[in-house]
């Protein structure tokens, strides 16, 4: 059991029955009465977000969730998105709609987490950041200097983010996976 103590940004709980990861949530002490906490929940299984409020010292369950170590192999247009349980080498697959936009971050050979819920696949868990290649970018005008100035590139993956002038078709970026922005280029 999960006190509201205990929450914070992505933790996993059983909430009317089904699991939700916490996405935000912030503790109020109002000068009268007791403290509660405010939060935005995201159904994994639906992806509907909540806005809940929970009393201060409430319970949540911790839901049945079994996570896999997996390795993403390909994809297929057949077989959807193919996945390798590095324990059993028993391969998976997983719909183009069970990935979502996660598909943007995924590299073959990547290892990251496979999420199940009562057995079934239900998400993935990617690392914070990955390092994907420009495979598209046009240059960056002469002249224009500006603090700030950006340019959309298009990464390998399909991608495309905003970037400073200074990026080069071929280069390697790291993408926070949060929010797919942007964060430094990769030295190599």
């Amino acid at each position: 059991m999960y006190s509201t103590s205990d929450f914070r940004k992505g933790l996993k709980v059983t909430f009317k029955g089904e699991p939700y990861i916490i996405v935000d949530f912030l503790h109020v002490k109002p000068g009268k009465g007791g403290a509660f906490i405010r939060t935005k929940l995201k159904n994994l299984l639906t992806g509907r977000v909540l806005d809940e409020t929970f009393r201060s010292g409430e319970k949540l369950e911790q839901p049945d969730l079994e996570e896999k170590s997996v390795q993403y192999l390909y994809f297929d247009a057949h077989d959807g998105y193919v996945f390798m349980d590095k324990t059993t080498f028993e391969q998976l697959h997983l719909t183009p709609d069970q990935i979502g936009d996660n598909r943007h971050f995924l590299l073959e050979s990547m290892d990251l987490y496979l999420n199940f819920y009562k057995g079934n696949p239900i998400g993935l868990d990617l690392p914070t950041t990955v390092n994907i290649a420009v495979t598209q970018s046009d240059p960056g005008l002469r002249g224009d200097t500006a603090a700030g100035v950006t340019k959309p590139a298009t990464l390998a993956t399909g991608l495309v983010v905003q970037v400073p002038l200074f990026i080069n078709e071929g280069d390697v970026l790291k993408i926070d996976t949060r929010t797919g922005e942007y964060l430094e280029r990769v030295k190599s």
